[in-house]
């Protein structure tokens, strides 16, 4: 047994040393604000004991992380029909890379990446009455707090920037893999991104993947084969093109954002959830990798 809250200490005191924080995603005006010297960890254990440092308790902008918790709710509400409109592989590019999509006809390689995480945004906005306040008041459930929210702020300054997801939800709806107005879909979609959550929220909000499909308070959202597949594109294609790497230094399923959230779980055993908003140069969080890579390297627990 690990005693998990001596070496998270010893994790977050290690990592704070780092000379290279890496730099904030300045591309969204609204996270240029954010202190580089933010950092948290926060690990939930599948049967519920809590363990936390820094500022694990503080809300920030969960950007791409919310794109797995999309994906879970778009496999609830239509099941293996997602797999018509996205596919399932490693882009082995940056997450907003846009020529692929034109070769592969309009067909994103995962929904991880911007191209797909819109096309279940999509899906989304045909299967939910009002799309975005039910899209948070699932997050609201599955996390058992009604404190989460949407920053407006950032939702709109990724409104005003986000050229790229513009360009990519055209060439979607050119490819006839877009069924909404292209501005509805990419409302929700800057909203889902613009939701703001802390360290612990997020790894109440993760148990689900990491407890076969069923939530903190034992509802079954997905099922156990749903909870494997999510696991394993986060895997393969949870970091970018940084996913080899994260798979080859840490070892679990994860999920990164630009805000500077990582999120990553060992099936049966754990949630752990870090933050630091200072990004390395594929735009995942330089101390949250660094501290991730240890954390396992301490434990010997991974899914190798």
């Amino acid at each position: 047994m690990h005693d998990y809250q001596a070496l998270l200490e010893v994790l977050y005191h290690d990592a704070i040393k780092a000379k290279n924080r890496g730099s904030i995603a300045t591309y969204i005006p609204e996270l240029a604000h954010i202190d580089i010297n933010n950092f948290g960890i926060h690990l939930k254990t599948i049967d519920g004991k809590d363990f936390g440092i820094g500022d694990y308790n503080k809300p920030f902008s969960i950007q791409s992380i919310s794109k797995v918790l999309a994906l879970s709710k778009a496999m609830e509400l239509v099941g293996d029909a997602v797999w018509k409109r996205v596919d399932v592989e490693p882009s082995g590019n940056p997450f907003n890379f846009l020529s692929l999509l034109e070769i592969e006809n309009g067909i994103p390689r995962n929904p991880l990446i911007n191209s797909g995480a819109i096309v279940i945004a999509d899906i989304l906005v045909s299967n939910l009455k009002n799309p975005k306040e039910d899209f948070l008041s699932y997050i609201k459930m599955i996390t058992n707090d009604d404190s989460i929210s949407y920053n407006e702020s950032v939702a709109k300054s990724e409104q005003i920037t986000g050229f790229k997801n513009y360009a990519a939800a055209n060439l979607l709806k050119s490819f006839k893999n877009l069924n909404n107005p292209v501005d509805d879909v990419l409302d929700f979609y800057f909203h889902q991104c613009a939701i703001e959550m802390s360290c612990s929220q997020l790894s109440k909000a993760f148990y689900l993947f990491a407890n076969k499909g069923k939530c903190l308070q034992n509802k079954l959202h997905i099922s156990e084969q749903q909870a494997k597949r999510i696991n394993a594109l986060m895997l393969t294609c949870g970091f970018y093109d940084e996913a080899g790497e994260f798979a080859f230094k840490v070892g679990l399923p994860g999920k990164s954002g630009v805000g500077g959230g990582i999120i990553a779980l060992l099936p049966n055993h754990f949630i752990i959830s870090v933050w630091s908003p200072g990004l390395n140069k594929k735009g995942n969080s330089q101390l949250g990798m660094h501290a991730l890579q240890q954390f396992t390297t301490h434990t010997k627990r991974s899914i190798f």
